[in-house]
């Protein structure tokens, strides 16, 4: 016995009891240490939690005060029989939750990551995107969606949108490709899915990748799918203002390419391979393998409290959806006897729309002005409406790198009429049957008010 053991005890136990040989790892505080390296740098103690719940349960008053001090209490006697958690990013919690979503969306292999954009970067990682490459957006959509293939030296082409789904147009998309395309991004505009079956036919003619923005799409299907399931890869968003949140940002990323659904995790956190070891050292670090060649992975890793939000709402979220959905059949049900507006597109067996956002669509001459007129009398009313995105072509960001704004606009006139003249996004979750009854009818009125010159 060595003159250490002599005066502490075996390593291999702990308060007199022996603890369960196991190989030692650091990272984690596994294995028996005499002097162990916490997985966890700086716990959060009681006090922390207890702001944590004032921040998700917000309130005033006495009656507050009171039901608060009785938390604090509880969690005081709870804090003396805890323990802390021994991992707070890519453990347990992110692996339910990834196992959760893919036995709703029936796909396999999902990835959880950071965000929705943390998702298409991989995806564009994958298609190898580099200077001179192309990729086609639809030209109303969300910066995210063109940010990494910009930020590496891509052209971007803008395809027109659809006039009623405002989704992207699979006959000018076949229009906008060329020998330099590598990939495709059709957007589920406000949860509605695009048409899927034409704009992969597309992509699979030219040996193009599809990634599918499907931020606003979590729920949705097409033709008996879910979306996630279809094309090369799909990505969704849980940001607070989506229809299910993980904790304010997070994002799920699946693909139908078997044999790079194995590298998915490495994609997520630079390429850290255990299966393999430096000479000296724990792993090593591999690339990922894209279509052309290999690639070097980001860091788009999530923590557990995250994970835990996004299983917690995924329990509730065929609710979610219901509600969402109801309201807007309410609201196409008042509607969609004026002539003056163009009803939402509620779906069909064969499309199933998540219901993200309530599109409002008129015809300018039957209204008596367009939806700019509309817009102003439903603020003057107390509605909130905005036209989620703007046409991505009018932004600095673009003309800063050579874009001729409106050249691209003369290829886009759909996106020219439909923003400009015809649509706003309403409100559609979250609202009362009398703040329903109330939209709708400021709706109508003013429209009346417009068709009268008022």
């Amino acid at each position: 016995m060595d003159k250490l053991t002599q005066r502490f005890g075996s390593y291999d136990r702990k308060d007199g009891i022996p603890m369960k040989k196991a190989s030692s790892d650091f990272r984690y505080n596994t294995g028996a240490s005499r002097v162990p390296w916490a997985a966890v740098g700086e716990n959060y103690n009681e006090s922390d939690t207890l702001e944590i719940v004032k921040f998700l349960m917000q309130g005033e008053g006495d009656e507050y005060k009171k039901a608060l001090k009785t938390v604090q209490e509880s969690l005081h006697g709870l804090n003396a029989v805890a323990n802390a958690p021994g991992k707070l990013s890519l453990g347990s919690q992110v692996e339910k939750a990834e196992k959760a979503v893919d036995k709703y969306l029936g796909t396999e292999g999902s990835l959880f990551v950071t965000n929705a954009t943390a998702g298409f970067e991989i995806a564009f990682k994958y298609a190898n995107l580099g200077p001179g490459d192309e990729v086609i957006v639809p030209a109303i959509t969300f910066i995210a969606t063109m940010a990494y293939p910009l930020s590496v030296g891509c052209k971007v082409v803008f395809c027109d949108i659809d006039p009623i789904t405002l989704n992207m147009d699979p006959k000018d998309l076949e229009k906008k490709i060329t020998k330099k395309t590598k990939m495709v991004v059709p957007v589920h505009i406000g949860g509605y899915p695009c048409d899927m079956d034409a704009i992969n036919a597309i992509a699979k003619k030219h040996d193009i990748l599809v990634l599918e923005d499907a931020a606003h799409a979590f729920g949705a299907s097409y033709k008996g799918r879910k979306i996630g399931t279809i094309s090369d890869f799909t990505s969704f968003s849980f940001h607070e203002v989506k229809n299910m949140t993980s904790f304010g940002e997070g994002g799920i990323l699946t693909t139908n390419i078997e044999e790079f659904r194995p590298e998915l995790k490495r994609a997520r956190f630079l390429g850290l391979n255990f299966t393999r070891k430096i000479k000296d050292w724990l792993y090593d670090i591999t690339a990922i393998p894209g279509k052309y060649g290999p690639a070097v992975a980001g860091n788009s890793s999530t923590t557990e409290i995250q994970a835990l939000g996004l299983t917690l709402q995924l329990h509730r979220y065929d609710r979610i959806i219901q509600d969402r959905t109801e309201a807007a059949k309410y609201m196409t049900s008042r509607l969609a006897g004026n002539p003056a507006v163009i009803p939402q597109a509620m779906g069909s067996k064969d499309v199933v729309p998540s219901f993200h956002l309530y599109t409002l669509q008129i015809d300018p001459k039957k209204a008596g002005g367009d939806i700019q007129v509309l817009k102003k009398k439903l603020e003057e009313k107390g509605v909130t409406n905005i036209p989620h995105f703007g046409p991505l072509y009018r932004f600095d960001v673009l003309r800063s790198l050579g874009y001729d704004e409106n050249a691209i606009a003369a290829t886009c006139p759909v996106t020219e009429e439909v923003f400009y003249h015809r649509f706003t996004h309403l409100p559609i979750y979250g609202l009362s049957k009398d703040q329903l009854e109330y939209m709708a009818d400021a709706v109508l009125a003013s429209i009346d008010e417009m068709q009268k010159g008022k």
